[in-house]
């Protein structure tokens, strides 16, 4: 497991109103990668998107079946062993956006 992978649940997540999903995996590769470590945080990934800075818009040609928006406000820590399906991994310029959106929704860029 790697940054930036996107993974489909097929458990029924509360948080989703009891519906499997898709994240994107944001922990650094040393904690995604490390099997010592249960858990990851993750970007959960929404059908709606908000129009949010804190969004990245993904759809078919990053792995996804519809238009949707990873929501960099709603991150989650998810036991790996939930992300079951492996989707693929976010393109370089995805990555970037990804990198924006997290720093805006977390307040990283106080200038």
């Amino acid at each position: 497991m790697n940054r930036s992978e996107i993974y489909r649940t097929q458990e029924k997540v509360p948080e989703r109103g009891h519906k499997p999903g898709f994240y994107v995996v944001v922990s650094r590769d040393f904690i995604a990668d490390n099997d010592d470590v249960s858990t990851v945080i993750c970007a959960p990934v929404y059908r709606e998107p908000l129009g949010l800075r804190s969004e990245v818009l993904v759809g078919a040609n990053d792995g996804f079946p519809q238009d949707s928006a990873i929501r960099c406000d709603f991150l989650t820590l998810m036991m790996k062993k939930k992300l079951t399906h492996f989707v693929g991994t976010l393109s370089e310029p995805k990555q970037e956006e990804l990198n924006r959106a997290l720093t805006y929704a977390l307040q990283l860029n106080k200038s």
